[in-house]
Parts: C-alpha cells; sequence; structure tokens
C-alpha cells in the first residue's frame, strides 16, 4: 500500500471528544484527490509497536491542498484515539496511508439517502461535496443524543436537504418515514452504530428496497483481549499477539508480508487461511459469513482474536 509523509497543520475541537485534523504535503505539493467515503490509515508509533488506526476523509475530495479527518476519542479502546488526541500537534509530521474507497456513492443511482449516527457523520461529508458537484439529488439525516456530541454539525452546511436529529430534544429519527416513498432507483448508505445500520437494513427489507441499494459502512477498532499465540505455517515462526494488540499488528510486527485496506474488519483483505485451529477463534469482523465463522478454516487478523491451543495460518 502506497504511504505519503503529510505535515499536521491544524487541530481543532469540534466537542469535547472529537477533535479535527488537517494534513497537508510537508512540501506544498498536492495530495492524491479520492472520491467521497474514502479513507486513510494513520501510522501511531509507540516504541516497538506501529499502531494504524484508519479514518474517512472528511474533506474536499476534489482538493489536493490537504486531508482532514476528525476522530473520537475512546479512552476504553487500546490507545489509537487517545493517541491522536494527546500526542498528535500542529507541525508534527506523520505517515499515513493513500486514499481507498470502500464506501463509494453508485453514482447510477436516481436519488441517494444518506443516514450517519454520531461518528458515522466523516464519511458522509466528503461525500456531501462530491454529490453537490455531480448535482446529484440527496438527503442526509443525521442523528446524535446532544448537540454537545455532534461534532459534525460544526461542518456541516445549511440546506433544506440535511436533516439533524437530536434525541435529546424528541427530534428522534423516523426511518420508515425516511425510506417510505423515496423514488424508485434510489439508494441508502449508512455509517454509525451497528444498531442503527442494522435497523436501516431491516426496514428497507420490510419496504421492499432491493439489497443492492443499500449500503453500509462500519468502522470499529480491534478489540483488545487476552495474549495468544500463532504460528506462521511457512517459516514455523511463532508470534505473541499481545493484550491491546491486534494480530495484524502483531504479524507486521514481525515483518509477516500481509495484505490490508480498512483494518477495520470489513473490506476482506487481510483473510487469511487457517492451517490448524485447536481452540475458537473470536470473530469481530463484519465480512464473514455466519457460516464460515462456524468452520474455523478463515480468520480476518484486523479484528479476531483467538482462544485455545494452538492456531496456524497459511502464511
Amino acid at each position: 500500500m502506497k504511504k505519503l509523509v503529510v505535515k499536521v497543520t491544524e487541530v481543532e475541537a469540534l466537542s469535547p471528544l472529537v477533535k479535527r485534523f488537517r494534513f497537508e504535503d510537508p512540501k506544498g505539493a498536492a495530495l492524491p484527490v479520492f472520491s467521497g467515503g474514502a479513507h486513510i490509515t494513520v501510522e501511531m508509533p509507540e516504541g516497538e509497536t506501529i499502531r494504524r488506526n484508519s479514518y474517512s476523509l472528511i474533506s474536499d475530495p476534489y482538493d489536493g491542498s490537504a486531508y482532514e479527518i476528525a476522530v473520537r476519542r475512546e479512552d476504553m479502546g487500546r490507545g489509537g484515539s487517545r493517541y491522536m488526541h494527546t500526542r498528535v500537534q500542529v507541525g508534527d509530521e506523520i505517515t499515513i496511508s493513500a486514499p481507498a474507497n470502500l464506501f463509494q456513492l453508485d453514482l447510477r443511482a436516481r436519488k441517494h439517502i444518506l443516514i450517519a449516527g454520531g461518528i458515522g457523520i466523516t464519511p458522509f461529508l466528503s461525500q456531501l461535496r462530491q454529490l453537490d458537484m455531480e448535482q446529484k439529488p440527496f438527503e442526509l439525516h443525521y442523528a446524535a443524543r446532544s448537540r454537545a456530541e455532534a461534532a459534525g454539525l460544526k461542518l456541516l452546511p445549511e440546506a433544506a436537504h440535511i436533516h439533524v436529529h437530536i434525541s435529546e430534544e424528541g427530534a428522534r429519527m423516523d426511518l420508515g418515514a425516511i425510506l417510505d416513498g423515496q423514488p424508485l432507483g434510489t439508494h441508502v448508505y449508512t455509517c454509525g452504530p451497528d444498531g442503527l445500520i442494522k435497523a436501516v437494513a431491516d426496514q428497507a427489507a420490510r419496504l421492499g428496497w432491493p439489497k443492492t441499494a443499500v449500503h453500509s459502512e462500519a468502522f470499529i477498532a480491534p478489540p483488545p483481549g487476552e495474549p495468544f499465540e500463532v504460528v506462521v505455517r511457512s517459516s514455523g515462526q511463532t508470534i505473541t499477539v499481545k493484550a491491546d494488540q491486534s494480530l495484524l499488528e502483531a504479524l507486521e510486527a514481525a515483518k509477516v508480508e500481509i495484505d490490508y485496506s480498512c483494518r477495520g474488519g470489513a473490506c476482506g483483505r487481510c483473510q487469511t487461511h487457517v492451517t490448524a485451529c485447536d481452540g475458537r477463534i473470536e470473530h469481530n469482523d463484519h465480512w464473514l459469513s455466519e457460516d464460515e465463522r462456524a468452520e474455523q478454516k478463515t480468520i480476518m487478523p484486523c479484528m479476531s482474536r483467538f482462544k485455545g491451543a494452538r492456531l496456524e495460518l497459511d502464511l
């Protein structure tokens, strides 16, 4: 995956828990443009460990002068967002990946319905700019518990087709009203908590929406857990995965080559065949089917963990 070194030129608190970061090329060169919904992976070195977290780009996809992301601090996580909030300052140079997109707009759609919950607003901020530029009809519905937590309010333009639903103010989102009666050929996109993604998919199914018109993205950080060991079949090497480390990070630290993109269990790029499993794989991804999980012959190293005596991977 292509990497870029960028300079932090702005850091802004959007809410008590969310900060916006702006990155520019250190020499002022243009950065690669991207499409709405794209993400980058940020490298965060801590001692011998390099943590890599993926974040949606919130800036103008047609503007190569800078990239911007918004990061919500999660103190109960593994430390990636805390690193961004406490360690990254204006003037720092950091390494990121080139943009990749797993949540593209289907521009064949007659209309686009964008539904965001909490920090799930982030991929839609670049998509709004793309839809405006291409003059495509759309609605955005943004739900949050309170205005204090709705970091996206500072980044959204005021427009008739942008709707904000604040639970504390009694303005809950009515998915039935949003999805019912939309023109044939409309597509819906959801980003946010799993419950919201499932609710939109269920409501769309009840209303007869085709599955190909329903899209979602759920980036989540790898969960911490108990340490475990994994064996690399090609070399016989045994690698220990720490409690606050993902299997993918442990493999990278051991210089084992493995492909990845989202690092959040959504894209399938790091899917790896399991050649021996004496124990139980803890699947935490959004990629494998229930049947594939039950077989225990495949693992997503970016998200999944293991409990048992032996886990061997075809690497």
